[in-house]
């Protein structure tokens, strides 16, 4: 490695020009709410890097991805259509951006847990959802790019079908501090009612074994079945780690007292802070997305801080229990509202916006950090570029999808990185 500052950095999604609601994803109540309704990508990408300016200005190491190149022309081409001529849930799926929601690109470990000492990313199949399988070749590109240091890096193809793998949304790790050795858990899914498990034990077991992982340090945790039925299809939902806290519901677990004790016995300072359903229950959990929430360790010995939607704050039980948990003596010393209602009506909260990768900045690909100042450069593009408003009926219009295609390539160019991410 160049250097040793090993931190914590958030890589969040930009959001896409092509931003909708189709409702292309079931058990994800939010997204099956809003199903039909008109989406605003051009206020939805600026919320997002309102976010991360946010992240910054805690004092937070923040990363970027790009939107993918909508409609993926090379997806409909190998169904034999074209996005003219495609069904409108095919079209809908080859133009969805929910390759936004950076939490399910990869898995990763960092350096310190793996036998070869390199940080090492596992790109997510997400073959459960046809809207999303096809993302993976695109963000793998990407993810060649931001970490092609092979000294530092290493970059795993997806978990081979038909084993569902959906990154990060469904791994958490624990550890004294960012970099040190720690505890990864990988936590499944078997049946949730009517809703589909997105992870399956064998990738989540197949990923540990490419990452090079400590079998007696990794934990394989099924989700409770209560949960998935109630709309938390990823892990995330209901549970978020940071170094040595964990925050869970009361329900997000299908055998809980195992999962701690094992957790306990294998990080002795691990703080647990559960919310017990008869303050918070599983449904407002969901809707408020107090869980879907960055959990990070601010500078300087602050303690940790909350990064959760304004979303949260709508209902007001649960915003007084977190209140309440906040002025206690516990590990969560703040909370920070963030607005991204848009990501949010289409089911993702912050903690789905981004992806946690621990490393040294020196070691990737600066084009794929950002500042305020970046940032800056980046929101004029999308005022200047991105669509106002798209309804679903949209996806077909030849005018939408031009303008739609100007936007990608626009923001490439200026990151300068359209000699590398060929559409």
């Amino acid at each position: 490695m160049t250097g040793m500052t090993i931190r914590e950095i958030n890589f969040d999604g930009l959001v896409g020009p092509s931003h909708n609601y189709a409702g292309l994803s079931p058990g994800n109540l939010a997204s099956a709410r809003n199903a039909g309704a008109i989406a605003y990508p051009r206020a939805a990408a600026l919320q997002g890097i309102e976010k991360m300016r946010t992240n910054i200005r805690l004092g937070l190491t923040q990363g970027l991805f790009l939107p993918q190149w909508r409609p993926d022309g090379a997806w409909l081409k190998a169904l034999g259509t074209d996005v003219g001529n495609a069904e409108a849930h095919i079209r809908a799926a080859a133009m969805s951006a929910s390759s936004m929601w950076a939490a399910n690109a990869a898995t990763v470990s960092p350096a310190a847990d793996t036998a070869d000492g390199r940080t090492h990313l596992t790109v997510a199949n997400l073959v459960t959802m046809p809207h999303r399988s096809h993302e993976w070749p695109h963000t793998l590109a990407q993810l060649r790019l931001a970490f092609s240091d092979q000294g530092a890096f290493a970059v795993h193809g997806p978990v081979p079908p038909p084993f569902g793998d959906e990154g990060a949304a469904n791994h958490m790790r624990l550890c004294p501090s960012h970099g040190e050795a720690g505890v990864e858990v990988f936590v499944y899914g078997q049946s949730g009612g009517p809703f589909p498990a997105r992870q399956h034990i064998e990738a989540s077991k197949a990923v540990a074994r490419l990452h090079g992982l400590d079998p007696a340090r990794t934990l394989f945790v099924m989700q409770s079945e209560e949960a998935i039925a109630a709309g938390a299809f990823h892990n995330d939902v209901v549970a978020v780690a940071n170094e040595h806290v964990l925050f869970t519901h009361e329900h997000a677990f299908a055998d809980k007292e195992r999962f701690y004790a094992e957790l306990r016995a294998l990080l002795p300072s691990v703080e647990i802070v559960e919310v017990p359903a008869s303050a918070v229950s599983l449904s407002d959990a969901i809707r408020s997305y107090i869980f879907n929430a960055q959990l990070v360790t601010l500078p300087d010995g602050e303690g940790m801080a909350l990064i959760l939607p304004t979303d949260a704050q709508d209902l007001p039980d649960t915003w007084a229990w977190l209140e309440a948990t906040v002025a206690g003596n516990g590990p969560i010393r703040r909370l920070v509202p963030v607005n991204v209602r848009q990501s949010m009506a289409n089911g993702g909260g912050p903690a789905c916006l981004r992806l946690r990768v621990v490393a040294d900045p020196a070691d990737i690909d600066p084009r794929f950090l950002v500042d305020e100042g970046k940032l800056d450069g980046i929101a004029k593009m999308v005022e200047a570029y991105w669509p106002e408003a798209i309804a679903p009926a949209d996806l077909a219009d030849t005018r939408l999808i031009a303008r739609i295609e100007q936007s990608w390539l626009t923001v490439v160019d200026h990151l300068q990185l359209s000699g590398d991410l060929i559409p």
